[in-house]
């Protein structure tokens, strides 16, 4: 059980991490991401979830969006660069230290 919650902690609950690295890699859409969330890090985030992590990086200066006809294109900012580093740097440390 507490295996459970940490996985659920570490992924649904800190999708901006998972959202910014894609990010990172060039600009995407959000089905897109979502497809390449589960792909690469093995777990489905929700539809609502998604869109909603978006809007709150959008409004926070962490991701910029683009309307590209009926799609809305995300692309990393320089600040949504330096909090992926940092959520990095912070998960690298913890490993350390649990080690």
């Amino acid at each position: 059980m507490p295996l459970k919650r940490l996985k659920l902690l570490n992924t649904r609950e800190c999708l901006w991490i998972y959202i910014l690295r894609i990010l990172k890699e060039g600009s995407s859409h959000a089905y897109t991401l979502r497809k390449e969330i589960e792909k690469r890090f093995k777990f489905k985030p929700g539809t609502m979830t998604a869109y909603k992590v978006l809007y709150l990086l959008t409004a926070s200066g962490f991701v910029t969006k683009k309307d590209e006809g009926r799609k809305k294109i995300y692309h990393i900012t320089e600040k949504g660069e330096k909090a992926l580093k940092e959520a990095a740097d912070f998960y690298k440390n913890l490993v350390k230290r649990l080690s």
